[in-house]
């Protein structure tokens, strides 16, 4: 089963080589499992986790994974799943690495009835099981202001046995164009619909690689220690002024393409401990954490760094999803992730975060992750993309996907920024036209003059 965590959906749609299996014995977690939320059935059996796509119309066998040691599983793109038994052998949960949570599990006898009979292909079946899977799932319509059977009842009559794929595709895309959520699309092999929040610039490798070359040429020229990391995905620099500067385009490819998530985890501490070392912290007056163009990855990986940046325990933020089909207002429990101070050097002094519509997932649950960390920690920019869920991925009928998010990522007081994004403390222009003609950074700018005059206090 592939658990997508909040990342560009085009990295969620790279596969890989299946992984060797081990000698495969009867576990406790043999058996069917619902998982809370998630519309998902897990078959475990034979050294092989199978996961079922459900809905109240349907049932797709969907990914699998092999086990390939004591409660792991590795799917084909080499995402490792831990699965556990809790109490008695009837709850368990799973967890995928580079994800911050578990999600619930609960054994049941035997696979729902839909999962052992044959799934019709024709367009009409593909639009029912794309468009209850929203339905049942996706979480704002209501704030989005969309009445979504409204949307089926305008585009079904569209569809028909004689419907073409392109036909399909159109349609299926028009029906979530009005979202504006970039953790929405719509997949038909390599051909993609996904868009994000007007107005927005989508991180692209493009857009990362012009504006690292802007930056670098105004704004680090007389800096010092000047070096890339992580496959060039973080960049590090002490600047004139005392502070340091700290860029971060993805929580993700750090060790390379397909790497697995504990060899990014290796290549994200080698940075942190080159950045942020005893020396460095002890002279450091501020530190400026830029995120503009950050297209996500792993959730983990963004607490990991948090961890670096405070003295004392605190809750970044809690998760939790929708789990009930039928009623949009009901969520699994919130589960509360923590940001534990790591045993290694900690930069505890003001921080400035700089933000925009390019900053995506696993960047903005990054920046949410900083939001109460004891100190003084400013934002600046414009406000985030909106989107923080892990990506569900879903199967139709006739060959082609939907993605699309069903968690919410709550703050202390239960407030979410799903759509409009986190919004800054200071409002600043984020890599405009205007700002790129005249070589201007004023996020950065306004940046270093908080923390050289203020230590962190809005101005």
């Amino acid at each position: 089963m592939r658990i997508v965590t909040a990342t560009a959906l085009v990295m969620a749609l790279v596969g890989g080589a299946a992984p060797a299996a081990v000698a495969q014995q009867p576990t406790a977690a043999d058996g069917i499992w619902r998982m809370d939320g998630y519309g998902t059935v897990l078959s475990i059996r034979n050294g092989t986790l199978q996961e079922y796509q459900t809905t109240s119309v349907s049932c797709l066998r969907g990914d699998s994974a092999r086990r390939t040691g004591p409660g792991t599983y590795t799917t084909p793109d080499g995402t490792v799943l831990t699965v556990r038994t809790q109490g008695g052998r009837d709850r368990g949960s799973i967890r995928a690495d580079g994800s911050v949570g578990d999600r619930n599990l609960h054994r049941i006898q035997k696979l729902p009835d839909p999962c052992t009979r044959p799934v019709p292909e024709d367009p009409l079946a593909a639009f029912d099981v794309f468009w209850q899977s929203f339905e049942e799932n996706y979480p704002f319509f209501s704030a989005k202001g969309i009445d979504w059977h409204a949307v089926r009842d305008r585009y079904r009559p569209k569809v028909h046995v004689e419907t073409t794929r392109d036909e399909l595709f159109a349609v299926f895309s028009e029906m979530v164009k009005p979202l504006y959520d970039s953790h929405v699309a719509v997949q038909d092999g390599a051909r993609v619909f996904a868009q994000g929040r007007p107005g927005t610039v989508p991180p692209t490798a493009e857009l990362d690689a012009k504006v690292k070359k802007f930056i670098v040429e105004r704004d680090l020229e007389d800096a010092r220690n000047l070096q890339d990391f992580a496959n060039g995905r973080i960049t590090y620099a002490d600047l004139s002024g005392g502070q340091g500067y700290l860029r971060i385009s993805g929580f993700g490819g750090y060790a390379g393409a397909g790497a697995p998530y504990a060899a990014q985890l290796t290549e994200l501490d080698r940075a942190l401990d080159t950045v942020l070392s005893q020396e460095r912290i002890q002279r450091l007056k501020g530190l400026i954490i830029d995120l503009r163009i950050n297209g996500g990855g792993s959730d983990a990986l963004g607490i990991r760094i948090a961890e670096r940046l405070t003295d004392i325990p605190y809750v970044a933020y809690s998760k939790r999803a929708r789990n009930d089909p039928a009623d949009p207002t009901r969520h699994t429990r919130p589960q509360p992730a923590y940001v534990t101070p790591a045993q290694a050097p900690r930069y505890t002094g003001p921080i400035a975060v700089l933000t925009g519509g390019s900053t995506v997932s696993a960047g903005e649950t990054f920046t949410q992750a900083l939001m109460d960390r004891p100190g003084r920690t400013i934002r600046i920019g414009q406000p985030t993309q909106g989107v923080f869920s892990d990506v569900m991925s879903r199967k139709l009928p006739n060959g082609m996907s939907a993605w699309l998010p069903n968690e919410e990522f709550l703050t202390g007081s239960g407030r979410t920024f799903d759509g409009t994004g986190i919004p800054p403390h200071l409002t600043e222009p984020v890599f405009t036209k205007e700002e790129f003609d005249k070589k201007r950074d004023s996020a950065l700018d306004r940046a270093l003059r908080v923390l050289r005059n203020h230590g962190g206090a809005t101005s």
